[in-house]
């Protein structure tokens, strides 16, 4: 595949993107255009109308002049002003992520992964582009700068993520200290270390060197008495340039902060992931509520098919409203109202049927809610601190930061989440929708950060010499528990040296352990 084929199928995949987006909003509009209207409006109003809320739902701003006549019908304080409407509608930005992913995978299949990458941002950019352009009336003005950037930035994050999938891991692995490690003392960092690698032939090899880093002097030999040193100086010159800069830091810091971002992350995940499930359920007990509403609302068919469409594009935005609700803040749907565990307190919502799912009046046991952030940020932890690999533990002050910056971490992605997913819906008293980012990152961060410093203060199982967090067997270390001691590490005992090694090549993984245990059972010749 040559590159400006690879660079036309992603610009095509950007195309097709783009269409759907617009397609969503902009097909059941062309359907009420000839329909209901029997075609006599100009249909470039039902376009630039889906194209808004296409803009809209990429977090693009409006700010909508409601015509005098509509003004005088609806009768809504506040509408015979221009008004910004900033609430992004996250479905479409997933959708866009979504399908950047798998623009990106597509693109690290051919041979120019980068020259697809660039013809699929490229194309979309220009589509937005053009979007923009033909969206603009007097009484709907999408924010231009915004609307350029935008939508090009969140389609290029799913395609650069699909497309790099696995070279930030390597990148990040490749750095001493980082891969997945408590604060302390690295395995094999600034002394001497044995361990066990498995060559290209499958052979189990003994390695010794005089200190982590260190090339100089270092012998890999086989059981065969071999001396086999370009793996091990392969190695170290893969390593020498990013040991460098990693070396502008102690390794405990390194190793903190690595450990802080992927619990905080975590986190954030657990705690979205308990808000869908609440929000799944709470669509389905509100039932018969949403549909009383839908009934209300009397949109017709083509009008509720839209209206669904709609809201279905504010389902992300309502799961994380209810994390909003459980870190304690809730969320506002006008000024002056409050959605919280204390209780809730509304006045005139919008007409949408999925508001429904608000809970009325005060909770008994709402205050409950305020655990999930807590149990989440202890979970967290506890798994990170049981998979830590360090040879000595981490020190209470270690351990400490570490939880705090797991509190940060997931206070700043939810904040950011909350500050993305709240705005301006209308005119009045709708121009406060939504959750308050800064207390929602403020105390999520705390009680996140409190619930993973318990967490990590936890007792951890003991660290065999294998570094494989099993218990303390009684004996040398990293013997299974009734090994004789001067046995060695995984024979059994009572098995002959020439059943050992043979046990011990055919051991590197669960065929070769069973293979080794036939070869044991057979006799010998």
């Amino acid at each position: 595949m040559k590159r400006l084929t690879t660079a036309l199928l992603a610009a095509l995949d950007a195309l097709i993107v783009v269409a759907i987006g617009v397609g969503i909003a902009l097909v059941p509009l062309t359907v009420l255009w000839a329909t209901q209207f029997d075609m006599a409006v100009n249909w470039l109003v039902f376009w630039r109308a889906a194209v808004d809320v296409w803009l809209v739902g990429n977090g693009v701003d409006l700010v909508v002049q409601l015509d005098p006549t509509l003004v005088a019908a609806l009768n809504l304080p506040g509408s015979d002003a221009a008004f910004p409407i900033t609430i992004a509608l996250l479905g479409f930005a997933l959708m866009a992520v979504l399908f950047g992913l798998r623009t990106g995978r597509r693109a690290a299949e051919t041979p120019y992964r980068w020259v697809g990458v660039t013809g699929a941002i490229a194309g979309y950019a220009l589509l937005t582009a053009l979007l923009v352009l033909s969206a603009g009336t007097d009484a709907v003005r999408p924010q231009t700068v915004q609307g350029l950037v935008l939508p090009p930035l969140i389609f290029a994050a799913g395609v650069l993520i699909g497309a790099g999938q696995g070279q930030l891991g390597r990148l990040i692995g490749s750095i001493p200290g980082l891969p997945g490690r408590l604060p302390g003392v690295v395995r094999g960092a600034g002394r001497g270390a044995t361990g066990s690698s498995a060559d290209s032939a499958g052979n189990v090899a003994s390695v010794s060197g005089s200190g982590a880093g260190s090339s100089a002097g270092k012998s890999v030999h086989g059981l065969n008495g071999t001396s086999n040193t370009s793996n091990t100086s392969n190695t170290s010159s893969n390593t020498s340039s990013t040991g460098a800069a990693a070396g502008l830091l102690p390794v405990a810091v390194r190793a903190g902060a690595a450990a802080a971002l992927r619990s905080g992350t975590a986190a954030a995940a657990g705690i979205l992931c308990v808000s869908g499930i609440t929000v799944f359920v709470l669509i389905l007990t509100s039932y018969a509520t949403i549909i009383g509403l839908y009934e209300t609302v009397q949109a017709g068919v083509l009008g509720g098919i839209a209206l669904t469409l709609l809201q279905l594009s504010l389902i992300p935005n309502l799961v994380i409203w209810a994390a909003a609700w459980f870190a304690g803040p809730g969320i506002a749907v006008g000024v002056g109202t409050s959605v919280s565990p204390v209780g809730t307190s509304l006045g005139a919502v919008p007409g949408l049927p999925i508001l429904g799912v608000l809970p009325q009046g005060s909770l008994a046991f709402g205050f409950v809610g305020l655990l999930v952030p807590l149990l989440v940020g202890f979970l967290a932890a506890v798994i990170l601190r049981q998979r830590a690999t360090a040879d000595v533990p981490p020190s209470i002050s270690e351990r400490l930061l570490t939880g705090l910056g797991t509190g940060f971490v997931a206070g700043v992605l939810l904040g950011l989440l909350a500050w993305w997913s709240g705005g301006a819906l209308g005119p009045g008293r709708l121009v406060e929708v939504g959750p308050n980012p800064l207390l929602v990152g403020a105390l999520v961060a705390l009680e996140v950060g409190i619930a993973a410093c318990l967490g990590l203060l936890t007792p951890a199982p003991p660290v065999g010499a294998n570094g494989s967090g099993r218990g303390a067997t009684g004996g040398m270390p990293g013997t299974k528990p009734g090994t004789k001691p001067g046995t060695k590490p995984g024979t059994k005992p009572g098995t002959k040296p020439a059943t050992a090694s043979r046990a011990a090549r055919s051991g590197t993984s669960g065929v070769g352990r069973l293979l080794g245990r036939l070869r044991a059972a057979l006799p010998r010749r």
